[in-house]
């Protein structure tokens, strides 16, 4: 994340600068070459007259953002050792980063592209040596998984399975001779096989521009890893089993620290044009000594590293087993719980369905009107039928000719009799 802030800073520097005239980048860029503090301060003083005010907006912006990035950052670590009751100061917290200026967290300033690049710089001086540690480690490995395999196998089979592995190591020996890096013999072969040219018009200079891909007149570390390719692939196949393309990688960056050791003479990890025709001047370079491959040089790690690393493999996969026992405990804790949960649950189901029948039962001895799902009353059909009994128009009676008889069925009670 570094790397990528960095780049985003320097870009938005970059093309201001730019814009004002090439000249003035091509001057600064040299100067940035040239990594000590002095000419850092000058190249950051410098740059920052030439910001103009929505680039320095937008710079202001990404500091921001990095630092509430690296707030996070601490938030997490404290709460990863428990300290969350500690109050946090992050003003003082900031200072362990040294790529921005604790002091100002809002705005950003010469101070800070002068702190990116140094501390940039420091990264790249470390890190080819993160490298060959990653490939010891990557050695190392490798050998005690083959220890480990042979322990496994019977006298016959282990025996059957060292020679195979000898027999393998022997097989990748053979191979073509491997120019030395950066050497006469080694160039010219670039220059007939990969540019399709005639190896008795070498021409160095010619080679230098071919070779500088970007066009900004040095040969960088991608650039000078990429002239090693053809000797590579006289040692190293993919195809076979007998090659380690790990291997590969780790004489690639072999090939570039040997030849940055011999050309590069200001140590500023580029290869100028000036660096590049005086290393062919040099003695070295017409007859240079025969490259030994990583199989012709001693071990990259003792019998001393390789027990400790051993050791380390054992604590880390003790440490790897007490923490699978306390998951399967906490597994099967959680699935105790989940069963109680269940049995809970069924228990209540239990009571609300004893509650609803209870309920019921009492409804039909007060004879009232069982209620709904939602609370509403639910009336009887036999009350339905009294309402639409209720509605109907009273018959008149009929008598036996079936005419419509108007008088009542009884004569009217209490009337006066007539005599004749």
């Amino acid at each position: 994340y570094l790397t990528y802030f960095l780049c985003i800073c320097l870009l938005f520097v970059c093309l201001s600068i730019y814009n004002y005239t090439y000249i003035h980048f091509n001057n600064l860029y040299c100067i940035l070459c040239k990594t000590n503090e002095e000419n850092i301060s000058l190249l950051c003083c410098f740059a920052f007259e030439l910001l103009n005010g929505k680039m320095l907006t937008r710079l202001d912006e990404l500091k921001r953002q990095e630092v509430s990035r690296l707030r996070m950052l601490l938030k997490a670590k404290l709460d990863s050792t428990n300290a969350q009751s500690v109050q946090m100061d992050h003003a003082s917290l900031l200072k362990q980063f040294e790529h921005l200026d604790p002091h100002n967290q809002n705005t950003f300033e010469a101070k800070d592209l002068e702190l990116l690049i140094v501390t940039a710089t420091k990264d790249l001086e470390n890190f080819d040596a993160e490298r060959h540690e990653e490939f010891k480690r990557y050695e190392m490995l490798k050998e005690h998984e083959r220890r480990e395999y042979l322990k496994s196998l019977d006298q016959e089979k282990r025996e059957e399975e060292e020679k195979r592995i000898k027999e393998l190591k022997e097989k990748h020996r053979q191979h073509p001779k491997v120019n030395a890096p950066g050497s006469v013999d080694q160039l010219r072969e670039v220059w007939k096989e990969t540019d399709g040219l005639d190896p008795q018009e070498f021409n160095p200079k010619t080679f230098f521009k071919l070779h500088d891909t970007n066009g900004d007149g040095v040969l960088d570390e991608q650039e000078l890893e990429a002239l090693f390719t053809k000797e590579l692939e006289k040692v190293y196949d993919p195809k076979n089993e007998e090659d380690d393309m790990m291997e590969m990688e780790e004489e690639r960056l072999r090939m570039r620290e040997h030849v940055m050791q011999n050309v590069d003479l200001n140590h500023d990890r580029l290869v100028s044009l000036e660096e590049f025709l005086k290393s062919t001047e040099k003695k070295e370079f017409n007859n240079p000594n025969e490259w030994e491959t990583l199989d012709d040089t001693k071990p990259v790690y003792t019998e001393e590293e390789l027990q400790r690393f051993e050791a380390e493999l054992q604590d880390r996969e003790m440490e790897l087993g007490r923490r699978a026992e306390k998951l399967r405990q906490e597994q099967e804790l959680l699935k105790e719980r989940s069963k109680a949960l269940e049995a809970q649950k069924r228990e209540y189901q239990q009571a609300v369905m004893e509650m609803s029948q209870k309920q019921k039962e009492q409804q039909a001895l007060n004879r009232q009107p069982p209620s709904g799902p939602n609370g509403e009353l639910q009336f009887q059909q036999e009350m339905q039928k009294l309402a639409n009994e209720d509605s109907q128009v009273v018959k008149v009676p009929v008598n036996q000719n079936g005419v419509q008889n108007n008088l009542p069925a009884e004569p009217p009670q209490n009337l006066p009799q007539h005599t004749s």
